[in-house]
């Protein structure tokens, strides 16, 4: 044994006492020192000095890293202060190391980095998780473990994944504690959560239970149930126990944990009873590391190494991969033909330095080449595959998830930044495309505290004696919706009613309180209201609140309790028929159009049926009564005309059809208007006022004044806040002609039917030209909202909501007059189609005979070839068409010739009659 001291001092003095004078004889020294900066006391450092001192073992008995040379690991206790862990660090370079594992601790690594940045050795960190620790800032520190960043996101997922929207954040006060909840209040607001209350929990109070239960009991106050503990073990475990003590861990909280806790259970075998039975229904994360033979074989040696009295956690895991990670970059480094060299830092060089020795320290003149070697890692180990990324963070993060029941915990499933949230092994996915999608996010059931697998709701009203603040409009009109009853602070009306009938459904009281909006003499500005909400004046809106796109930007809205749009309200009166009611049902261009084709159609199927039909023949004068009586008597389907010919037949079905349609409609049309009493109004629709210049009407405080400006570009100028019924009346009867009045208004349908119940003489005229409805308004994310609307659903289906309808809105008392607003007249625009495909099929009729005229025309001219060269061919040949026209072509049917012969004698008769006439 004393053999074996001696060669270790030898070797210690062959490797320390050359560098000290940079005189390097040989480019792989015997010793290379590195340090390891460790909380020896604490339960990660337990697990991680054994960790390291084994995996130096393993280093220095495989022949095929640094053959030759021993690593020489010197170890230095932090005691997680960062004073004191800069003083173990600065002693480390005094020793000339190359690298150091560690610091353990997040806040000595801040400090810690700065001196390893200015001496150039690396620090390679298996347990330093604060994500702010950046290769930017810290350009010689490297994390050989999992960033908090991926941590606080899946902590996020869980909380998104669970439908929570607001947690609690409990932490360590430290920089590990301050930058992970920083992270994690990042991560939340991404999936549009929040952190509503933060408790920072100093170190020093490990020893002063008081402290951690008055903060306890201000979080038993919040509204939150959703906890997320990032501390340490040993705080943890004290406020774990506080929590018991105060019933924090009972049915409807909920206890997040990060990998603190699974570090702790891990490390300690077996925990203590007392401190498992304060955590139960707990969840935590892990970091995860792949299964392996290596793990499995070294899990085994460690048990046996330890007797199972210390566990073996996943920064230990770490830990030993960052000794191999060293070696692998020394060896390296060496092959490089890179060699162990120090210098000295000439701003350390000061005339009085006292007792601090600063020269002593040098600079590692290959520390960047041995970074960038570190940097560079792949090989496979404990862990899994060690290989950093661009941003230097190891390759697929991932955690367990890890429940706590019973004597000890189970897996309930895993998180990846590859995959988000499953209970498949990360490894298995990875060959898989990556699906992030909701349905793919799967989580084994959990039991919480209180020993239940119902998921907790996630927050409750707080129990610190404040009720709800509830904004409420003070109208001034319509009060039927929403008043102030006199001499109380109480409310009454449809919407309150709704609200409360809503809030007895829920599974738990809501205490609150009214406040009134307004002053009283107005009705107040909605969206200023809804704004209330935002500045925290309010904590909720209840009312007559319409559900409009630009209020939904500021606060949610339960879903709408009652329908409710924009309409157009305009005066009526009586329309008498009158002599000439018969013209009211079709327009001037429609009654033009249907008479042109009259007379267009009896001119067609004249050209058509001239040659061939004897009763569209005769004198001119005959024809003309002809073309005339057989147009205007198809409108009764009277023409006693015969047709003969193939096309007038075709012209003459598709106008008959078209007569059908068009007398159907008249009939229809002046039946309704003869039988039923009309009301007229010279506003038709919100189109109608669009496209005039006429003064509009609206409520003072509706989103209808915004609406008309910004949505229908209507001016300012020509638009009039209107107060109460009152002032409806009184500005339609004056009219857009007088000063004060208006053409129209333009209000939601709930308040129109309200003011028509007492008002006959005005009417809605136009359609519906928006669809919303009301709410109540709550601030954004807020569970109330979404417990509200389920209840809004319950009156609705249960019939409730309608009774409550029926209780405050009552009915038009005109809805039982007959009268009804004049339907718009018969336009063109109804039948045009029908114009249309008559009129294409008489050209088409008419090009088909001019064809057959065209061609019987050459046919003619083929066998008189002789008279084409005559002079004046074209005056012959303008007479051969009008004659060929007008020539009376015999038909060949049997029918025709029967129909001729009965026509004969009545034609004849018809004839000597004409010519009688003077």
């Amino acid at each position: 044994m004393s053999h074996l001291w001696f060669l270790s001092l030898l070797s210690l003095c062959c490797g320390i006492f050359p560098l000290g004078f940079g005189k390097n004889i040989s480019s792989r020294p015997s010793v290379v020192n590195i340090g390891a900066v460790l909380s020896f006391n604490s339960t990660i450092g337990k697990v991680a000095m054994t960790a390291i001192e084994e995996a130096v073992k393993d280093v220095n008995a495989d022949p095929s890293i640094l053959p030759g040379t021993n690593l020489w690991l010197q170890t230095q206790n932090s005691n997680c202060s960062g004073f004191l862990g800069m003083v173990e660090v600065l002693q480390l370079m005094e020793k000339e190391t190359v690298a150091i594992i560690g610091p353990q601790s997040s806040v000595v690594a801040h400090i810690s980095s700065q001196v390893a940045t200015e001496f150039q050795v690396p620090l390679v960190s298996f347990s330093a998780t604060d994500p702010t620790l950046s290769a930017l800032q810290f350009p010689f520190f490297v994390r050989a473990a999992q960033s908090d960043l991926f941590q606080m996101t899946a902590v996020a997922e869980i909380v998104e994944y669970y439908s929570w929207k607001e947690v609690i954040a409990i932490y360590v006060d430290d920089d590990y504690g301050w930058n992970g909840i920083a992270t994690l209040g990042d991560k939340l607001a991404e999936r549009r959560c929040k952190i509503t209350y933060k408790v920072g929990i100093s170190l020093d109070s490990v020893d002063n239970r008081a402290r951690v239960m008055d903060q306890l009991v201000k979080v038993a106050l919040m509204e939150s149930r959703v906890m997320v503990l990032h501390v340490n073990p040993k705080l943890g475990s004290l406020v774990f126990s506080v929590a018991k003590y105060l019933q924090m861990m009972g049915n409807g909280y909920v206890w997040i944990a990060t990998d603190w806790l699974t570090s702790l259970l891990d490390s300690v075998v077996p925990p203590p009873l007392e401190i498992v039975e304060s955590m139960q229904g707990v969840l935590s994360l892990r970091q995860h590391t792949a299964e392996s033979d290596k793990k499995r074989a070294f899990i085994s040696r460690w048990n046996k190494l330890t007797g199972g009295s210390l566990g073996l956690n996943a920064y230990g895991l770490y830990a030993y991969d960052s000794v191999w990670m060293v070696a692998h970059a020394i060896d390296k480094f060496f092959n490089q033909g890179g060699i162990i060299a120090h210098s000295n830092d000439s701003k350390l060089h000061f005339s009085e330095s006292g007792d601090l020795h600063l020269e002593a320290m040098t600079i590692f003149d290959g520390g960047n080449r041995l970074l960038n070697n570190i940097l560079e890692s792949d090989f496979v180990g404990l862990t899994g595959t060690i290989k950093f990324d661009s941003d230097r963070s190891l390759l697929h993060p991932a955690y367990d998830i890890i429940n706590v029941i019973g004597t000890g915990s189970r897996r309930v499933g895993y998180w990846s930044n590859y995959s988000g949230l499953s209970i498949e092994a990360p490894e298995t996915l990875y060959s898989k495309p990556p699906n992030r999608s909701h349905a793919n996010q799967k989580l084994y059931e959990v039991i919480w505290p209180g020993n239940t697998i119902e998921k907790p709701r996630g927050w409750v009203f707080p129990n610190n004696g404040k009720l709800l603040k509830i904004g409420v409009p003070l109208r001034v009109s319509y009060k039927e919706f929403v008043s102030k009853s006199k001499g109380t602070e109480n409310f009454q009306g449809f919407c309150i009613d709704v609200f409360t009938a809503a809030v007895n459904l829920l599974p738990y009281a809501v205490p609150h309180q009214f406040i009134a909006f307004g002053d009283g003499h107005h009705n107040p500005n909605y969206t200023d209201l809804v704004y209330g909400i935002t500045t925290g004046k309010f904590d909720a809106v209840v009312g007559d609140i319409a559900i409009v796109t630009s209020r939904t930007r500021l606060v949610d809205f339960t879903l709408p309790y009652t329908a409710s749009g924009l309409v157009v309200v305009a005066p009526s009166k009586k329309l008498n028929t009158g002599a000439w009611a018969f013209l009211h049902p079709f327009s001037p261009a429609m009654w033009m159009v249907t008479a042109s084709f009259f007379l267009f159609i009896g001119i067609v199927v004249w050209i058509l049926e001239h040659r061939t039909n004897d009763e569209f023949r005769g004198p001119p004068r005959r024809q003309c009564i002809t073309i005339l009586w057989f147009s205007f008597s198809t409108l009764f389907f009277a023409h006693k005309e015969n047709t003969i010919s193939t096309l007038g037949r075709l012209v003459l079905i598709i106008w008959l059809f078209v007569v059908l349609i068009v007398t159907s409609s008249y009939t229809a049309s002046l039946t309704s208007i003869l039988t039923v009493q009309q009301l007229y109004s010279s506003v038709t629709g919100i189109e109608t006022l669009r496209e005039s210049d006429e003064p509009i009407g609206y409520q003072v405080g509706s989103f209808a004044e915004r609406y008309l400006r910004e949505e229908l570009n209507i001016s300012k100028s020509r638009l009039i806040s209107l107060g109460s019924p009152e002032e409806y009346t009184k500005a339609l009867e004056l009219g857009p002609d007088k000063e004060g009045g208006v053409a129209a208004i333009v209000d939601e349908l709930l308040y129109v039917e309200s003011f028509l119940s007492r008002q006959c003489s005005f009417r809605v005229v136009g359609q519906e030209f928006t669809k919303s409805g009301w709410g109540f308004a709550f601030p954004r994310d807020s569970p109330l909202a979404i417990d509200m609307s389920t209840a809004i659903l319950q009156l609705s289906e249960n019939g409730d909501l309608q009774r409550i309808h029926d209780k405050w809105l009552v009915k038009s008392d005109c809805t039982n007059d007959n009268t009804e607003l004049q339907s718009d007249r018969l336009h063109l625009k109804s039948f045009w189609g029908l114009f249309l495909i008559c009129g294409i099929v008489c050209f088409i009729a008419l090009a088909i005979y001019c064809f057959q005229i065209i061609r019987q025309l050459y046919h003619t001219d083929a066998k008189e070839s002789d008279l084409s060269s005559s002079s004046g061919s074209h005056s012959n040949r303008l007479r051969r068409i009008i004659s060929l026209l007008d020539e009376k072509k015999e038909p060949s049917k049997k029918g025709s010739k029967r129909r001729k012969v009965e026509k004969s004698s009545e034609n004849d008769k018809d004839d000597d009659h004409l010519d009688a006439d003077p």
